[in-house]
């Protein structure tokens, strides 16, 4: 038998969870032909011995919307071994939209300032060749792409376009609006979108500190909608709510799931202990409701919510100081030399922070004992002893001269840690407890969002090198579990059965990694944004091979320069 492509003597991790074994991968064209013990030739040969070779990782909450129409490697996703990404979450995204700048310019506003993207970025880099959705997929097809993406229609570039002010304001929808909703949602599946999406969350607000369109949707029109989906009997339905009232909230996703037969997946986070005690009911609710016919999947990120604090990011302990007010706009050269400058930082640290009655502004102003320096082997789960406040207190300085110094390390770039939510125990337990949960997947990578406070598109990388290999505070993981959690079980949650799984044919999507040389680098600000544009990034090393549809994308984290990612229309079925 000859093959396109035989890799030989890896340590096959397969995506089922099973026991890792000894083998080979055959791929002929895009798919995958046998796996095991395989004789026969090849064109291309790979050793892997003393390598992982496990499935692409499915990252199924990006907000690579507007990047996708102007960078072929969707980076940094793929510099991270991801291979298939779904975007349109939180309900926002770039279709439908009106053929005008001032409807242009309103999406591009909200996604700068839900999903902090740089405006500037958004409005040179999208080329606006679509109105309808339709014609936004039909956009993404024709580019090139090292992976493969999806897309969901967004509740709401939906409402915006069908209820112009009325739906920014958040009007309740008239029957008549909501019909024209379900309409739109219902071409842009049967065109390819995977699904849904929608915001109920207060944390989604606009500089002018209003909620985004659709946060205040009544159950007509979320299951107007919704039964759309019941109605074609494809896409998933999904959501990010702050669940006040969980349990209205979780009795009408229930009902939508069971009547329509569709999935409904939801983000899951805490704010407090209070909030922790929710999540646990919420997640036996779940159980309850998916033994009675629902589909629930709760979205669990790998780390908890969290801002990467730098004085090259958005956000940092002094960003409001009058003193830093003139630096704010500078070159970042002239930035650093300016912060280096004793004068300056005598000037910076006189100046008593401010509050400004904001829950999380007021807190990264100065709750040094939540703050973390990453350090060149970054750690995400720090203790207490790790924090400004600890470190300043060792060495007899205040909180903040240690943070303003610990800033200007590598060359001004260094970054604080700073979990906002969900950190309370000090230690990922509560993640991993999550994580560990039959209904839960793995997501909220925010994969190309949020560009100058966080670079979370590394996870698939700490959860291998961290969680299953380098873990000091806590148990490791098994490694199988988290291949597992992050390709079957990510690739199954939103339809796509051809991924995530390395047996006879499926989708020739894998990663071949030197497990003990994973390593993942520090985050860092870059400049290479269209127009300059700003965003966190962080790579690592030992991805030997990162390998789409059987062509090599990355050799040993260099870009090969292949594009054989695809858009995906509509959920994928298993091979027979």
């Amino acid at each position: 038998m000859h093959y396109d492509l035989l890799i030989r003597n890896g340590n096959i991790v397969d995506g089922s969870g099973s026991p890792a074994f000894r083998g080979d991968v055959a791929i002929s064209g895009s798919r995958i032909v046998a796996v095991g013990q395989v004789s026969g030739s090849a064109t291309r040969e790979l050793d892997a011995a003393g390598l992982l070779v496990t499935p692409g990782w499915v990252d199924v909450h990006t907000h690579m919307d507007g990047q996708a129409t102007w960078d072929p490697l969707l980076s940094p996703a793929s510099n991270h071994g991801t291979t298939t990404l779904v975007m349109g979450n939180c309900g926002v995204g770039f279709a439908p939209c009106k053929p005008d700048a001032a409807s242009r310019d309103a999406l591009i506003a909200i996604m700068e300032d839900v999903e902090d993207i740089p405006g500037t970025a958004l409005h040179e880099g999208i080329t606006w060749e679509w109105e309808s959705f339709p014609e936004y997929l039909d956009t993404l097809d024709r580019l090139p792409h090292a992976i493969d993406i999806a897309a969901q229609v967004p509740h709401c570039a939906v409402r915006t376009y069908v209820m112009g002010e009325r739906g920014v304001r958040n009007e309740a929808a008239t029957p008549d609006d909501v019909q024209k909703m379900a309409a739109i949602v219902r071409e842009g599946i049967e065109a390819g979108a995977v699904g849904f999406s929608t915001s109920r969350t207060q944390l989604h607000r606009t500089r002018e500190g209003e909620v985004m369109p659709g946060t205040y949707a009544d159950e007509n029109e979320l299951l107007g909608i919704g039964r759309v989906l019941g109605d074609i009997g494809k896409g998933v339905y999904q959501l990010v709510s702050d669940f006040d009232e969980w349990q209205k909230e979780m009795d009408w996703i229930k009902r939508l799931s069971i009547e329509t037969g569709r999935p409904i997946g939801f983000v899951l986070f805490y704010r407090s202990d209070e909030e922790w005690t929710r999540v646990r009911e919420q997640l036996e609710y779940v159980r309850k409701a998916n033994s009675e016919g629902a589909q629930l999947i709760a979205h669990v990120g790998a780390r908890p919510v969290t801002i990467l604090l730098g004085f090259d990011g958005t956000a940092h302990p002094f960003m409001m100081h009058q003193t830093f007010a003139p630096l704010a706009g500078l070159p970042a050269e002239e930035r650093l030399a300016k912060l280096r400058d004793p004068a300056v930082k005598a000037a910076m640290l006189a100046e008593p922070a401010q509050a400004f009655g904001h829950p999380i502004l007021d807190r990264l102003l100065g709750e040094w004992e939540s703050m973390y320096p990453l350090g060149d082997d970054p750690c995400y789960e720090p203790a207490p002893g790790d924090s400004i406040a600890a470190e300043a207190a060792r060495l007899g300085v205040s909180p903040a001269e240690r943070a303003y110094d610990r800033m200007l390390e590598n060359d001004g770039k260094r970054m604080l840690f700073f979990p906002v939510f969900g950190y309370q125990t000090h230690d990922l337990s509560r993640q991993l407890a999550m994580l560990h949960d039959e209904n839960a997947v793995i997501s909220l990578s925010d994969a190309g969002a949020h560009c100058g406070v966080l670079c979370d598109a590394s996870t698939p990388t700490f959860m291998l090198q961290y969680m299953a290999r380098d873990r000091q505070r806590g148990e490791c993981v098994p490694i199988e579990w988290v291949v597992h959690l992050q390709t079957q079980k990510t690739a199954r949650s939103v339809g796509l059965l051809d991924r995530g799984l390395l047996r006879p044919g499926m989708k020739a999507d894998l990663n071949l990694i030197d497990f003990e040389g994973l390593k993942l680098h520090t985050p860092g600000v870059i400049y290479d944004l269209p127009a300059g544009g700003r965003r966190v990034f962080q790579t690592a090393e030992g991805y030997v091979a990162t390998i789409v549809s059987g062509e090599m994308v990355y050799d040993r984290g260099q870009p090969t320069g292949a594009t054989p990612g695809r858009l995906i229309r509509g959920s994928q079925p298993a091979p027979v």
